[in-house]
């Protein structure tokens, strides 16, 4: 019972690790061809948006908000790529129920 404990304690401090490390890390997204690009923390907050200056147009508007949105799906996509490594890394031996989600 008490190696059970230990090994509890020991994952909660890697789970822990590894919450931090999500905050550093980062993901791309982009729409356009490049047009338009956003980071977004491997927990998906946003933190930067790029927009190439040849879309800023009145009439464009339509596009760019589609864009813009486009944008942060591929990146949150690659985020979330980026938790299920860090996630299947720290739980690698333990026999959880697929699609839990622990963060």
């Amino acid at each position: 019972m008490m190696g059970m404990m230990k090994q509890v304690q020991a994952m909660q401090a890697k789970f822990a690790e590894m919450q931090a490390e999500l905050e550093r890390l980062d993901a791309e997204g982009s729409a356009g061809g490049g047009l338009v690009k956003v980071v977004v923390s491997a927990k998906g907050a946003l933190k930067s948006v790029r927009i190439d200056p040849s879309l800023m147009k009145e009439d464009g508007a339509e596009i760019l908000e589609d864009l813009i949105v486009a944008a942060c799906a591929d990146a949150r996509g690659k985020a979330e790529a980026i938790m299920q490594d860090k996630m299947k890394a720290l739980t690698g031996g333990l026999p959880l129920p697929p699609g839990l989600k622990l963060f």
